[in-house]
Parts: C-alpha cells; sequence; structure tokens
C-alpha cells in the first residue's frame, strides 16, 4: 500500500496512467489529499466509487496527525506529531500582529549538533517523508479556529532541511502549488546552519526565503559552536550568499543566536558587520533561550540592544528577536520531539514570525 501523501502531481499523473484512468483524475486525487486535506479516499466525492475502490486497493491517505497539543501564554501552540515507528517530532504555530507563521520540522532529531540547540542533544533518527511534512501542515489546520489560518510556513523546526533536500524540495513545490496549499513564495522560509551545496541547489530549484544560521564571526567560535562548520567553514559559506540568486526586493536572512560571552559585545558585532559586507540581507538576533543543562547563558538586554546598534549603524536591517512560546519550549533552539521533557525544537523560528 502507498501513502497519496508522498505524491506529487507529476508521481500521481504516473499512477494514473498505470491504472488506466483518465488523465484529469491525478489532479483531483492531489487537490482532495493536499488542497482540502481529506484522510480518506471515500471522501473524494467527485470520482466514481469504482475508481476510489480501485484506489483503495494500492493507496491509502497517511499522517497520524498531532496527538498533543499545548499552547503558551502568550497565545504559541506546539503540537507534537507521532509516526507508526514511534518516532515523533514538534511543530509549532506562532501568532503575530498580521500573520500566523507555521514552523514545520524536517527531520526526527538532528545530526549537526549544535552546542545551544536541544534537538542536537537528542540525536539523529531519520529524515521525515513527504507526508510526514505534509502532514504537520494539515494538522496544523486541523487545530485552528475558523477564523484563523496559516499565513506563512517556515522550515525551522527540528532537523537540518537541506540534509532532507530531496522531500523538501518535493514539500515546498506543493506548499506553493495553487492547486495544493496554495502559499506565496515570498511567505515560505528555509533556514539551514549552512550546507554549501544545499544552499546552492535550493537557489536554482525554489524561489522561497533563505535563513542561514551564522552565529559567529570567527571559525573556531563558530566550529565550538556548530561543528557543522568544520565541513562548510565560514570563508565558503559567504562566498555562496553572494552567490545567491535574489529577487528585486528579497533578501537573505542572516540568524544570529546571542550567547553571553562567548559570540556578544561591541567588538563582535562589527566583525559581523565586515563579515557580511556585499550581501543583500537582514539580520535576526535572538537571545539565547536556556534549557536544562546547557552551557550558555542569555546576554543582558542592554548588551543585546548595543549588538543591535551596531549594526544598524553599519547599515543593516536588524532585529531582536525574544523567542514566543519559551513557557512551553516552543522558543528558538528548544524543540526535542518529547512533551515529556518539556522542550521543544532544533531551529525553531518563533523569533521570526514578525519578519518573515
Amino acid at each position: 500500500m502507498k501513502d497519496l501523501r508522498n505524491f506529487t502531481y507529476e508521481d500521481l499523473a504516473q499512477e494514473v496512467k498505470v491504472l488506466e484512468e483518465k488523465p484529469y483524475r491525478a489532479l483531483q486525487i492531489y487537490s482532495w489529499v493536499f488542497r482540502f486535506g481529506v484522510t480518506s479516499i471515500d471522501a473524494m466525492t467527485d470520482i466514481s466509487k469504482a475508481s476510489r475502490e480501485k484506489l483503495k486497493e494500492l493507496f491509502f491517505i497517511g499522517g497520524d496527525g498531532a496527538v498533543k497539543v499545548i499552547t503558551s501564554s502568550d497565545g504559541t501552540r506546539k503540537f507534537l506529531s507521532g509516526f507508526s515507528d514511534g518516532l515523533s517530532v514538534e511543530s509549532v504555530l506562532i501568532p503575530g500582529e498580521d500573520r500566523l507563521t507555521l514552523c514545520v520540522s524536517s527531520q526526527a532529531g538532528c545530526a549537526l549538533r549544535c552546542a545551544f540547540c536541544v534537538t542536537g542533544k537528542t540525536g539523529f533518527s531519520r529524515n521525515l517523508t513527504l507526508s510526514e511534512l505534509s502532514s504537520q501542515v494539515l494538522s496544523a489546520r486541523a487545530i485552528l479556529s475558523p477564523n484563523e489560518r496559516v499565513t506563512n510556513v517556515v522550515l525551522m523546526g527540528m532537523g537540518e532541511p537541506l540534509l532532507n533536500y530531496d522531500n523538501v524540495i518535493k514539500f515546498i513545490n506543493i506548499l506553493t502549488d495553487s492547486r495544493a496549499f496554495g502559499f506565496s513564495h515570498n511567505k515560505v522560509t528555509l533556514s539551514t546552519a549552512g550546507i554549501i551545496p544545499g544552499i546552492k541547489r535550493l537557489g536554482e530549484d525554489a524561489k522561497i526565503n533563505l535563513a542561514v544560521s551564522i552565529n559567529a564571526t570567527d571559525d573556531k567560535t563558530r566550529g565550538d559552536i556548530m561543528p557543522v562548520n568544520a565541513k562548510y567553514p565560514l570563508k565558503e559559506l559567504i562566498s555562496a550568499l553572494k552567490d545567491y540568486p535574489l529577487a528585486n526586493k528579497r533578501f537573505i536572512t542572516i540568524e544570529y543566536v546571542l550567547l553571553k560571552s562567548v559570540n556578544d559585545g561591541e567588538g563582535r558585532a562589527v566583525e559581523l558587520a565586515r563579515l557580511l559586507r556585499g550581501i543583500r540581507c537582514k539580520i535576526n538576533l535572538i537571545p539565547f533561550n536556556g534549557w536544562q543543562g546547557a552551557r550558555f547563558e542569555t546576554p543582558d538586554e542592554r548588551d543585546v540592544t548595543r549588538f543591535a546598534d551596531v549594526l544598524r549603524r553599519a547599515g543593516y536591517e536588524t532585529f531582536i528577536r525574544f523567542s514566543k512560546g519559551a513557557d512551553v519550549g516552543a522558543a528558538c533552539g528548544q524543540l526535542s520531539g518529547s512533551f515529556g521533557k518539556g522542550f521543544a525544537g532544533a531551529q525553531s523560528a518563533a523569533f521570526q514570525a514578525e519578519t518573515l
């Protein structure tokens, strides 16, 4: 049996051809699965009963859905999705003044082991399937009130999206397809820790927003907190970002998690301004969100403001993002895939909700 949520429109067109169904049947199935989010083939009411019975012999509609939802005092909602193999991931709905942002996880766990992130401590289990990626959108829809709708999607939850590239790019295509989820390209953002080959491919394959976690201005500091820097050092990463294709009026978002006495201080801000010269970007500063066992501290608010002021004087549009949902473990760097630990995800994007 095959999960219909694991098929792109092009895949379904081939399956329909093999079944000797009319070509338009692929579009009907595709829309029912992703646009309308049905959970049963029998719900596809404009498909004949005979065709539905044929489909049911070979296909099912997967997605185990949200098994638990918890709401923060600021209105942020974190939900846990469980899968048939016993693994689970967390996703986050982040309210804003004029938007509702869904933060999606791309992997169960994470292999990058960033020192400031809970997800990295949990280790890596596997990539999520296209069905499991899409199910997070459908699960979010299911817990919304009638007057709510998701306006933005960010791939900033558990895992590194560019290490699950094939499934993620299919998911992005479905997200931005008017026949499916129908999000505008400029309402979808992918955040990466700096996987250079994936960044280059993404620039060719998708026209969505790109966010990149820099978090330091030299290789030694970045390598200490982000082991991925050993394979993709700053000089090569900055070069890739300078070459990244951007449409008019579009920017790369630079993410910088501020760690007290590690990568903060006005001198570091001067270095960051110099490092980013030549990149069309805006900067999100994220004061570290603490979690049990973390070896870092959150900088004083005064020091965070001074860091931002240096960047602004250098001409960079700079935002300070105090993450939403911290009281339920839904803030940046807190997702773990287990409500029992009281935490929530890898590059979780609560801090991005106001700017992307």
